[in-house]
């Protein structure tokens, strides 16, 4: 029997060696899909001939490689890179089908090119953009440790590459023609494993890149969760320990700018695919009822005292340019308007006596009970309607709010200070009624100094402080100051005592979570706020006068002056809804959290919450420079 088992030893053994089989120590850190790649084959390969491995891997133990049957040898692959365009006039009787046959291109390149041809005849006069292309061969290489996978909707880099148990860069890695925003229906090529080895995604949980030389320390900061909770959301690590790149399922009520820190802002007129006409309501109240329109004298001074009516017609001229810009890519639009004359009884009548069922989408109404009225009418068609200006009372899962949450600005500034690595000191001055946040600040901050108003001789809150309770406080280098209060007579002491003090090598950055009304005012002195940076976070940033904007210069040449944020507003949250219908079939594909657009003055990264609705998530940290508004980086 001996002799036997010999024999069949020596026998395997030479079965081995004459297959060309290999044996691999195990290393710690390392996977069996990243050994796979190593030897150019297929973790089904390894698993074949080493199937305890499926449940006894571990660092030291052995597995049988076999020899990669693939020649991974580089083939020729073609591919037409744009390189610019050529203006041409159209001539009488040209065609579309004759300037595709002259200029080696296709029809639809050239409507790519000139997005009103989608909606519009070519007519003679037209100066249209012909594209030019040149044909570019490149190396590319094929192994079986590889298969395509097609992204699906609401799926960015971070989901795919925690679902493949890989990094981020690893994922751009294997696909170097990748953009920085990837859209649903994109083939991508992943590590090849099998279905059951994927790690399950769901919408319940954000998805974050952990950054280099980040441990559970910096993470229990920046996420509020500890090892042990992060290890029981991601056991692997417990394994391989937390790794540069690697992408970590968190709980989806964390919300972290680290989270997001790394999607691009994409521009979506690159990626329309849906030409449909889109069929749009606008609910706003125009109050027509109350306007004269026999004495244009009387509606002008209507207008220019009803602040209501007069941000309610700029937000209807940003809709309506809006319009406009969409028609020259090629959208066009069936809009209806309504005038909701800011009644509960007129809406209504409104949904009463029309048919909603076959629209994209409805835009408002403005007065929160008007709009969760048109939303709970329209939820069970699935229509969505957008909260253009209102903070819906309650987040209907057909509901879109574009106003991201007070919350979010405030977590998004506190993340913008935590990054921050140049500052030496973290101060806080706060009146009797903020005592709570500034304990707050004190938790995420511990070594912050607090400061509160001073209170006067019946006990309450007088908002003020003497001089010298910051004295000694501000030393050289940089130190952040928090403000908290709502009394703009605070607000303004503190301003000016926090300037005189910044001097010389004391630098004094003032933040607030709060941007209210006690900063602003004749009392506070805008070059105090410069000199200071003010820093905070908001729903919109001022549009850059310095740089040409079209939609700025056209309403310039229109109204002799510039937009105001209510005809921003109207253009930006217009343009982007009608891009994301004619990227998607309906805007609840096109509204995924790794989709982050930008246009104006607005931007937009809509979540959806876990049992309602989509909410905007994409704000601005802005800052005071040089008596200008301007978005800190």
């Amino acid at each position: 029997m001996k002799n036997f088992l010999t024999i069949i030893l020596i026998a395997f053994a030479f079965t081995i060696s004459a297959q060309n089989y290999k044996e691999h120590k195990v290393k710690a850190g390392e996977t069996i899909e990243s050994i796979a790649k190593q030897y150019l084959v297929t973790p089904f390969d390894i698993y074949a001939l080493n199937p305890d491995a499926k449940t006894k891997f571990q660092t030291n133990s052995v597995l049988i490689i076999p020899l990669s049957k693939v020649k991974n040898e580089a083939v020729d692959e073609a591919s037409r890179e744009l390189i610019g365009y050529k203006t041409h006039k159209v001539k009488r009787k040209e065609t579309l089908f004759g300037l595709a046959k002259k200029y080696s291109v296709t029809e639809d390149e050239i409507k790519k090119a000139n997005r009103f041809l989608y909606s519009e005849n070519l007519k003679k006069g037209n100066k249209i953009k012909i594209p030019k292309y040149r044909t570019v061969i490149y190396k590319k290489s094929y192994n079986n440790t590889l298969k395509t996978y097609t992204v699906l909707p609401q799926e960015g880099k971070w989901r795919i590459a925690y679902k493949f148990g890989i990094t981020v860069a690893e994922l751009e890695g294997l696909n170097p023609l990748m953009k920085a925003v990837i859209q649903p229906g994109e083939t991508l090529n992943v590590p090849n494993i099998a279905d059951d080895q994927e790690k399950p995604t769901t919408d319940t949980h954000n998805y974050y890149e952990v950054l280099p030389k980040e441990g559970f320390y910096r993470l229990k900061v920046k996420l509020g969760l500890t090892q042990e909770q992060l290890e029981a959301l991601n056991p692997e690590i417990k394994v391989v320990g937390l790794k540069e790149g690697m992408v970590l399922k968190i709980p989806a009520e964390i919300t972290s700018a680290g989270t997001f820190d790394n999607i691009a802002t994409t521009s979506l007129n690159t990626t329309i695919t849906n030409f449909k006409t889109k069929r749009i309501a606008l609910m706003l109240p125009y109050r027509l009822d109350k306007i004269d329109t026999d004495s244009i004298e009387e509606t002008k001074e209507m207008i220019k005292n009803n602040a209501l009516l007069s941000a309610v017609l700029d937000l209807h001229v940003g809709v309506t340019m809006a319009l406009d810009s969409a028609k020259q890519l090629g959208i066009s639009t069936n809009l209806k308007v309504f005038d909701t004359r800011y009644g509960i009884s007129t809406i209504r009548d409104i949904l009463d006596e029309n048919d909603f069922s076959d629209y994209d989408a409805v835009i408002g109404p403005i007065k929160s009970d008007c709009f969760d009225r048109v939303a709970s009418a329209l939820k069970n068609d699935k229509i969505p309607v957008i909260a253009a200006m209102t903070m819906p009372k309650e987040v209907y899962k057909n509901v879109f709010q574009t106003i991201p949450e007070s919350k979010l600005l405030r977590q998004a500034m506190l993340d913008f200070v935590k990054a921050d690595s140049t500052k030496t000191k973290v101060v806080v001055i706060a009146d009797q009624g903020h005592r709570s946040r500034s304990e707050l600040l004190k938790k995420e901050f511990p070594t912050a100094k607090l400061i509160y108003s001073r209170k006067n001789k019946k006990g309450e809150d007088g908002f003020y402080l003497y001089p010298q309770d910051l004295e000694n406080v501000f030393l050289a280098g940089k130190t952040i100051v928090f403000l908290e209060t709502k009394s703009n007579s605070l607000a303004s002491s503190v301003i000016s005592m926090l300037n005189a003090l910044s001097v010389d090598k004391t630098e004094i950055v003032l933040v607030t979570l709060d941007k209210n009304k006690a900063f602003e005012g004749k009392n506070i002195d805008n070059n105090d706020l410069s000199n200071l940076k003010f820093h905070y976070a908001s729903v919109n940033k001022d549009f850059d006068e310095t740089k040409s904007n079209s939609f700025v210069n056209s309403y310039k040449k229109v109204y002799g002056v510039s937009p105001n944020k209510y005809v921003a507003r109207g253009f930006d949250i217009t343009l982007d809804l009608l891009l994301r219908l004619a990227l998607k079939d309906n805007l609840y594909e096109a509204a995924g959290n790794d989709i982050e657009t930008e246009y104006v003055e607005n931007k937009f990264r809509y979540n959806k919450s876990l049992f309602g609705g989509y909410v905007n998530e994409a704000v601005y940290i802005v800052k005071y420079d040089e008596l200008r508004i301007v978005k800190a980086n």
